[in-house]
């Protein structure tokens, strides 16, 4: 009886301790958020992953009339980024504009990777599809596929590509190609798309095989030219560019996506603020015209088909 009376009081304030707990966590996912929200992009400024970024948080920042400071941390393939928002506190204050490198590529690279995708994170929406696109500078004499594929051919190891980093998206997506070609091509890694397009436009490297946001101005301009596209079929807004299979690269598909996630343990009431504040801005008529413009194709998706994708 004395062991019953004791474990009762005991059990009577464990409940109240929980239900405190979760009341201060509906509380908080309620007024949620209550300062600024800080969204890593874990590469410089310039590529795709950066203008999703700053289009997002713009419209968050509008939606919640809190600040949403993007904080470019570039390095290891996106990695360095990534590992600090997976260490951050797991109360939704934290985001990272993720994408393919460092949401599902990374692990099968590096094998010290510092975070673990799937149990590090916890997903808010995948945002969006980017095609790759193969680009070089004016310089280079070559019109087409094939005329490039020759051109290396006849020049083997003068000729250079550039990429986001070693273990980028581009970087396979060239190496794939180079491989499907059988082509010797010198990899110049930089530390994002923004640095590969300013180094094609200056002719530090003659190609590149990245994401469509990174070229498509310049294409348009006539200061690069757009050989062919990495989707599956042709592009409405580049309507003569061939597919890489149309131009007898078979087997060579490369595109982009891109997801927001947080830290791991955050409230699911929090995630599902986020995510519907996250959609809601994807179907900004004016932010899906921006993102069209420069290549980019908008998702809005739920938590869920996010966490497959990255799975």
């Amino acid at each position: 009886m004395k062991t019953l009376t004791w474990i009762a009081p005991a059990l009577l304030a464990l409940t109240s301790s929980l239900t405190a707990s979760l009341s201060t966590a509906q509380t908080a996912a309620q007024n949620y958020p209550q300062k600024p929200i800080r969204m890593i992009v874990p590469f410089t400024p310039g590529g795709s992953t950066d203008i999703l970024a700053r289009s997002i948080g713009q419209e968050l920042s509008k939606a919640w009339g809190q600040s949403v400071i993007i904080e470019n941390i570039a390095g290891a393939g996106g990695s360095i980024g990534a590992d600090k928002a997976a260490k951050s506190s797991a109360d939704g204050y934290t985001l990272l504009m993720g994408h393919i490198g460092t949401l599902a590529v990374n692990p099968s690279l590096y094998p010290k990777l510092p975070y673990n995708p799937v149990k590090d994170f916890a997903p808010v929406a995948w945002v969006a599809r980017v095609p790759n696109v193969l680009v070089v500078n004016p310089n280079v004499p070559a019109k087409s596929v094939q005329e490039l594929v020759a051109l290396a051919k006849s020049k083997p190891g003068q000729l250079s590509y550039g990429s986001g980093g070693n273990g980028s998206a581009a970087h396979l997506a060239m190496e794939y190609f180079k491989l499907s070609t059988q082509t010797f091509v010198v990899h110049v890694p930089y530390r994002g798309g923004g640095p590969v397009g300013t180094a094609l436009l200056q002719a530090e490297v003659d190609m590149g095989m990245s994401d469509m946001s990174v070229f498509l101005a310049h294409h348009r301009a006539g200061t690069m030219r757009i050989l062919a596209v990495g989707s599956a079929q042709r592009l409405p807004y580049l309507p003569d560019v061939p597919t890489l299979a149309e131009a007898g690269i078979t087997g060579v598909e490369t595109s982009n996506w891109h997801g927001l996630v947080t830290a791991a343990g955050v409230p699911d009431a929090i995630l599902e603020r986020l995510n519907a504040a996250a959609v809601a801005s994807l179907q900004d008529p004016e932010v899906i015209r921006t993102l069209n413009e420069q290549g980019i194709d908008p998702v809005g998706s739920g938590r869920a088909e996010l966490a497959h994708l990255i799975r």
